[in-house]
């Protein structure tokens, strides 16, 4: 079994040991093989028991060698099992909203250090969604699976049928709920991305999104992230979260963000890491990969608490709410 897998089952426990069974449960989605090995898919549901409560969705781990995305959402659970332990807050939130965690999609593609996964599928392309216009190759191609980008044949792979079932299940029937699933491997910035990716027409949601990343804005000033419609940068063909995006019920307000972590500033500060395939995604200097685990905490600790308070900041008309609101129902930031 992987470091990473390994990781899920520790944090597993300590979540088991802190918190009663109606408000944990690590929850394995099925299993894929690949080159005659198996591996688990994990979730973890953590917090409220009701599913109506606000919602955040931690993802990583789609593409497999972009190991960093599945570390960052690992310490993220660790430093919250932590602080559960001997903070009243951190008990308090885990008792009124929900955490719905699947670190690790692609086990297979990231213990045989792929992209793909065992299938040689790019999980991010392989949703039945078309892009307007997508670039050649990169925006998703269904020629051969000795290429990257592959589509896939047409089926959805088990990876992404168990996260979208996870989405469905857990995000959709809360009263608002935000998705974050971390990358790396896309230029000198760390960007915020959210839908869409098949095309440049407006995101539905926008005004939402406008208000969160006032939220941002303000409660950090100085942050680093550069947010933006992921169209802005490139379009591609069968992104998984167009997708689900797609399939929630009526105007549910559901906010998917992708962290696409800039590993090419790791790259031009160490160029030997070009020499290894992992080294193009993933900070190799242990000061980098330090740091990195530390950079990005903030921010998730952020879209958790945007998430239970979604009442004090989200445009009413999407969330179909009134503005009367009592403290029992309102989270405190």
């Amino acid at each position: 079994m992987s470091d990473e897998l390994q990781r899920i089952e520790r944090v597993a426990r300590q979540f088991a040991r802190l918190l009663p069974p109606e408000r944990f449960e690590l929850r394995t989605l099925g299993t894929v093989t690949a080159r005659e090995r198996s591996f688990p898919l994990y979730a973890l549901v953590i917090g409220a028991a009701d599913r109506s409560r606000p919602t955040f969705g931690l993802f990583a781990g789609v593409h497999g060698l972009e190991r960093v995305g599945t570390h960052v959402a690992l310490a993220y659970l660790e430093s919250l099992a932590a602080r559960a332990e001997w903070e009243k807050e951190t008990r308090r939130a885990l008792k009124r909203a929900r955490l719905v965690c699947m670190p690790l999609i692609n086990p297979a593609g990231m213990c045989f250090g792929t992209r793909s996964n065992g299938n040689g599928v790019d999980l991010m392309r392989n949703a039945p969604i078309e892009a307007d216009w997508a670039p050649p190759l990169v925006g998703g191609q269904r020629l051969s699976s000795a290429l990257p980008w592959y589509r896939g044949s047409g089926q959805l792979e088990r990876e992404a049928l168990a996260l979208i079932e996870l989405v469905e299940q857990e995000l959709f029937g809360a009263r608002a709920a935000i998705a974050l699933d971390i990358h790396s491997g896309f230029g000198f910035r760390d960007r915020l991305w959210y839908p869409y990716a098949r095309t440049q027409q407006p995101f539905e949601l926008l005004a939402e999104v406008e208000a969160l990343t006032d939220l941002l804005d303000r409660a950090y000033p100085h942050h680093i992230y550069y947010v933006e419609q992921q169209s802005r940068s490139y379009t591609a063909h069968g992104d998984l979260w167009d997708y689900l995006f797609e399939l929630r019920p009526g105007a549910q307000p559901f906010l998917p963000f992708t962290l696409e972590i800039g590993s090419w500033r790791w790259v031009r500060k160490n160029p030997w890491q070009l020499l290894s395939a992992a080294g193009v995604f993933n900070p190799v200097k242990r000061h980098r990969y330090d740091r990195t685990m530390r950079r990005h905490l903030a921010l998730i600790d952020f879209f958790f608490r945007a998430a239970r308070s979604s009442r004090r900041w989200m445009p009413t008309a999407a969330a179909g709410l009134s503005h009367r609101r009592s403290e029992s129902d309102d989270e405190a930031v």
